[in-house]
């Protein structure tokens, strides 16, 4: 990846002011063909959002999307919108207890206007502050009981079952963060008080250790930062078995949403973690043990990204994908989103280029010239994604990012007629996690911040 320099927060507020005069007809035109009471839309096929059964993950980001269009814009409309659709829809997504992605859902509806509301952008009532609050005290605790128990500490298992950690799970940790933030008191058997805390920082832990690699001789195919999108346990007593792969081509290459997942998972939990006082780390060894990991995993991943992606930082979906040698030297150009070959994956440099800006933000203090060069690396990818092609100026296309994919080892993503791979498309993950970036660009760009805990 090639990082420009001199681009400043501030250089991409046109650009900004484009993608939210757009994002705000896509928001309306899906709440149009996807009312309440229809299926969760995925992604698009022929730029109309369709559903694609396999949990309900998407819910929250069409609807958190609101949320975000409130905070970029002050269109008051979408505010009320984001409330109303929560209040109907979301409660379901509190107390589902067979998926992994509560950070998902629920922190992207009541986590946003949550945050809204404590940051004085509205004013909630009573009530309805401790709706939010309640939703999200609960949403954490149920996140937090999906528990599987290794060697010195756990993970949240995957919706594979209590043998599966997956890499992307890491950002649904927002769900416990907010959760232990306001105070909540997660029981087990004979009212045995669990430690939220204690289960984010085992399940980073669980993920820094065995999704991503360091280079130090893990195995074979040890490269510092790449990752795994699942890790395999034994069950009976806890140990590591294997590395694997549901959305990537194997699981010795890096499905690059995954590593994405996991860049922006560590920085903002980085950021959540560095706002507790010194006492809360001391069960788990004092702060600089508990944090450890969680920078070296970030780093890693930012590292690998822009060591290991086209010069404009896009990427294709699994830097292993097998017809990658036939496009050449495909690091020393652009990526093509229209090859014959491989499919570029958008959204996941939608979600990597505010890891990279909040890991850069993170380490201003310690690190100034890595904080530079991660901060940057962040702006420039998204001001790639702010332009054509991946920008999605039509108005007929209910997507807001192009060139995203989904599954590609299953054949989910919909090809052009006449065309051999995936392109065209968006995907709500994609369109919410460019939304996300945005604002945070835009917050930057007016000399200010936000976090998911406000």
């Amino acid at each position: 990846m090639k990082i420009r320099s001199d681009l400043k927060p501030a250089d991409l507020s046109p650009k900004l002011a484009r993608l939210w005069e757009l994002s705000a007809a896509k928001i309306t035109s899906l709440e149009t063909s996807c009312p309440p009471g229809s299926p969760s839309p995925v992604f698009t096929v022929g730029g109309k959002y369709t559903a694609r059964g396999w949990t309900e993950w998407t819910q929250g980001f069409q609807y958190g999307s609101m949320a975000l269009q409130f905070d970029a814009t002050g269109e008051k409309s979408f505010l009320e919108l984001c409330r109303d659709r929560t209040l109907k829809v979301m409660a379901p997504h509190l107390t589902h207890i067979g998926v992994h992605d509560h950070g998902f859902n629920n922190v992207s509806t009541y986590g946003g206007l949550w945050r809204l509301g404590r940051e004085g952008r509205f004013a909630p009532s009573e009530y309805e502050k401790h709706f939010y609050e309640l939703a999200l005290k609960c949403s954490g605790a149920v996140q937090a009981a999906r528990w599987t128990t290794i060697p010195g500490g756990g993970y949240i298992y995957s919706f594979n079952g209590p043998h599966s950690l997956f890499v992307d799970t890491i950002r649904s940790l927002r769900a416990l963060a907010l959760s232990h933030q306001l105070g909540h008191v997660f029981q087990g058997e004979k009212d045995e008080r669990i430690s939220l805390l204690g289960r984010i920082i085992h399940h980073a832990h669980a993920t820094a250790q065995y999704a991503v690699f360091y280079g130090k001789g893990r195995d074979a195919y040890d490269v510092r930062g790449r990752t795994a999108h699942e890790s395999i346990f034994n069950v009976n007593d806890g140990s590591y078995r294997c590395p694997n792969s549901q959305q990537g081509y194997s699981p010795f290459t890096t499905w690059t949403r995954g590593l994405a997942w996991a860049m922006l998972g560590f920085a903002e939990e980085l950021e959540f973690l560095a706002t507790l006082a010194d006492a809360e780390f001391k069960p788990f060894g004092g702060r600089a043990v508990a944090l450890a990991p969680l920078l070296e995993g970030a780093r890693a991943t930012c590292d690998f990204w822009i060591a290991s992606t086209p010069v404009d930082g896009i990427p294709y979906w699994d830097d292993g994908a097998p017809s990658l040698h036939k496009l050449g030297d495909w690091k020393s150009k652009p990526a093509d989103p229209f090859n014959p070959h491989e499919p570029v994956d958008s959204s996941a440099a939608a979600i990597a280029c505010q890891g990279l800006m909040r890991l850069g933000r993170y380490l201003e203090k310690s690190d100034a010239s890595a904080a530079k060069e991660y901060s940057q690396a962040g702006l420039t990818l998204l001001d790639r994604l702010l332009e054509e092609p991946y920008l999605a100026t039509d108005s007929k296309h209910q997507g807001l990012l192009l060139h995203s994919v989904y599954h590609r080892p299953n054949g989910w993503d919909s090809i052009p007629k006449g065309q051999s791979v995936p392109n065209g498309e968006a995907c709500q993950w994609g369109d919410y996690h460019l939304r996300e970036a945005a604002l945070l660009a835009q917050r930057l760009a007016n000399n200010s911040y936000y976090t998911f805990f406000a």
